[in-house]
């Protein structure tokens, strides 16, 4: 199994990266979390002909403003997108005019799934639970060739972060802030912040994502972001648009 980091910006693309999509590519399909620009890259790494999973976090642009670029995959199989209440109303929206084609024009058949806080195996085994988060916003807990991959972006830490991340073997959360804002309107985690979620629920790896692109201008500055969750969680690192790990 390998994890592909598309893209590990919050917000706007910039010199560090695209806005956020990873995909994770599993022996029997390929699941794809957010659909940020970096999801256009997607077409490169699905090769085989296994069923496609898309999950969306939540509907803020910057998780949602790369699906127009879905006509690159030319699947083979259904696409089948996953969400909360609401994702049929959403993309009925967006592939409408006068924003993009109709989904019967890309060329291939879209499932969309709204799903509830709950477990799930459709067949793709996984947990999803809602998060701190201005708007409705799910993370997911997905149980894949014996490990556990864990998603959670767009979130102050809180009680569900950690639950979705128990004893995961590789926690993906969202590091926006370069510090914990006091009153944080939007609901977003700092390095230091997300680092403490891994260690409480005692998950074996986090990789640091969806950086906030004026915070985290640089390369030098996730990498330090890096250093700081280390000081909580030794077993932190920073995702840049194009690493893929191995598990």
């Amino acid at each position: 199994m390998k994890i592909h980091f598309l893209g590990t910006n919050g917000w706007y693309d910039s010199n560090t990266g695209n806005t956020i999509s990873a995909l994770i590519n599993t022996k029997d399909a390929y699941i794809i979390l957010d659909a940020g620009f970096g999801i256009a890259k997607a077409n490169d790494y699905i090769k085989e002909d296994k069923p496609v999973f898309l999950f969306l976090s939540h509907f803020h642009m910057d998780h949602i403003c790369g699906l127009h670029t879905l006509t690159k995959m030319k699947l083979k199989q259904p696409l089948t997108i996953i969400s909360h209440k609401g994702l049929k109303k959403m993309m009925n929206t967006v592939f409408d005019h006068p924003y993009a084609a109709s989904l019967k024009e890309i060329g291939y058949q879209v499932n969309l799934i709204e799903v509830k806080a709950g477990k799930y195996n459709l067949p793709v085994k996984f947990d999803c639970l809602p998060l701190q988060h201005i708007d409705e916003d799910f993370g997911y807990r997905f149980y894949l060739e014996d490990k556990i991959v864990t998603y959670c972006t767009d979130t102050h830490p809180c009680a569900n972060d950690v639950k979705l991340a128990e004893k995961a073997d590789i926690l993906i959360h969202e590091s926006g802030y370069w510090k914990e804002q006091l009153g944080d309107f939007w609901g977003h985690s700092d390095p230091e912040g997300a680092a403490k979620v891994a260690k409480d629920a005692g998950a074996k790896k986090m990789y640091l994502t969806q950086f906030g692109p004026n915070s985290f201008n640089t390369r030098a500055k996730r990498l330090d972001a890096q250093k700081r969750a280390r000081k909580i969680f030794k077993n932190s690192f920073a995702a840049f648009d194009g690493v893929t790990i191995k598990l």
